[in-house]
């Protein structure tokens, strides 16, 4: 059914609507309407801000829970995250979706078992921060320049959108140059479930993680490394699906005739992240012979984790079908990794108060900038956003120190 030129079929996906209009009707319109793009923009933007808050909060379940080595944990959410897809699937009746869209969720997974490491290592604001800002780069430079084959997007204000591109690029440089105080929790709970059927030498280890054994000198740029290496990942793991959207008009391609609807690829996409993460975890159980640390406290937290994670990529899929690719790259990677610094920063107080304050409040003014930049529609957006962060640093260092550090900087 039609009202106005606009399809009536709206659904509901685990608290987060979307308005989902089909190719047919799409083509019956032929031209849209001033109304039409508006409404198309209030959704698309909707849905970055979504993916924004989901995106960055989605570790902090899991923030004060000893998840040991992080394989158990990133397997329990990789599960939850098939769940979601599963659902959203059946819910949305999806077209099917060509089995290559799954190659996305095997890039995606391989960088998520660096999850844990990278936030013991960095912390969750840091590590968040950096996986955006590399994440951006190479997303939002497939979708410019039309790198691994696909067709360059238009750009209506380039020079702007080049502007964010860098300036998000710049904050996560000076990111570099702030240190983190990242705690383990320690808590007799929290003891591996199947600590008690080992072997003495196996009990006395000094640590279940890896990370525990690196020097603290060490540790801090090599999770910086690993967090820039997985943001690439994370930022390529689309790149099968606008590929597959992109070549299916080509008569000469296989995937001619494929869905142009981000949505109906979701669930491809979180069963290769299911099968990717499954593979890793038994192989991680045969190197650690069959006596893999579980940590029971960290179920549920992987389970919030993985929800979180498959409702914003719900979320990002719809907005990236209305503002496209080119659009929605900068402001939900710039947008989660201010939420996430956030987090860091003022609940968990992963940055130490100190001069670190005005490179921490420089990276916030240009994440803000970034979004500003990437589209003129979030200017209001970014206003919003503007006042929160001031609320907030007046909450965490108080107002005179807060307006003292505005200034300066």
């Amino acid at each position: 059914r039609k009202s106005g030129g606009v399809t009536t079929n709206q659904l509901t996906i685990i608290f987060i609507m979307v308005y989902k209009p089909s190719q047919s009707q799409d083509e019956a319109r032929g031209g849209v309407s001033s109304h039409s793009e508006f409404t198309d923009r209030v959704f698309g933007f909707l849905s970055c801000l979504a993916a924004v808050l989901l995106y960055g909060s989605n570790f902090i379940p899991v923030k004060t829970v000893d998840t040991g080595d992080g394989m158990f944990f990133q397997w329990i959410s990789c599960v939850t995250i098939w769940v979601v897809g599963f659902v959203g699937d059946m819910v949305l009746q999806s077209s099917k979706a060509h089995p290559a869209a799954m190659l996305g969720g095997v890039i995606w997974a391989t960088g998520n078992i660096t999850s844990v490491p990278v936030v013991k290592c960095i912390g969750l604001g840091l590590g968040m921060l950096l996986w955006g800002a590399s994440g951006l780069l190479i997303g939002w430079a497939s979708s410019s320049f039309g790198l691994f084959g696909l067709e360059p997007e238009e750009i209506s204000k380039p020079v702007l959108n080049y502007c964010g591109a860098g300036l998000c690029l710049l904050s996560a440089v000076i990111f570099f140059f702030v240190k983190s105080d990242v705690r383990t929790p320690v808590s007799p709970d929290m003891t591996p479930i199947l600590i008690e059927e080992r072997s003495l030498s196996d009990i006395l280890r000094p640590s279940d993680s890896w990370v525990d054994t690196v020097s603290p000198k060490t540790r801090r740029p090599l999770g910086c490394i690993i967090a820039v290496l997985s943001g690439l990942m994370f930022g390529s793991a689309f790149v099968p699906i606008l590929y597959i959207k992109h070549h299916a008009t080509s008569n000469s391609s296989i995937f001619i005739g494929a869905s142009q609807n981000d949505l109906d690829y979701c669930s491809s996409h979180t069963t290769g992240i299911f099968l990717t993460s499954t593979v890793y975890f038994a192989i991680y159980c045969i190197a650690m012979k069959n006596r893999p640390r579980i940590y029971p406290r960290a179920i549920l937290p992987g389970f919030l984790t993985g929800l979180m994670w498959g409702m914003a990529t719900y979320c990002w899929l719809l907005a990236n079908r209305f503002l496209g690719p080119v659009v929605t790259f900068p402001i939900v990677t710039a947008g989660y990794g201010l939420v996430a610094a956030l987090w860091g920063s003022v609940v968990f107080k992963e940055v130490k108060v100190s001069r670190k304050d005005v490179l921490w409040t420089w990276h916030c003014c240009l994440a803000i900038v970034t979004l500003g930049f990437s589209t003129w529609l979030t200017v209001c957006v970014c206003v919003c956003v503007c006042v929160c962060v001031c609320f907030l640093f007046f909450l965490a260092f108080g107002f005179r120190r807060s307006i003292r550090i505005i200034i300066f900087c």
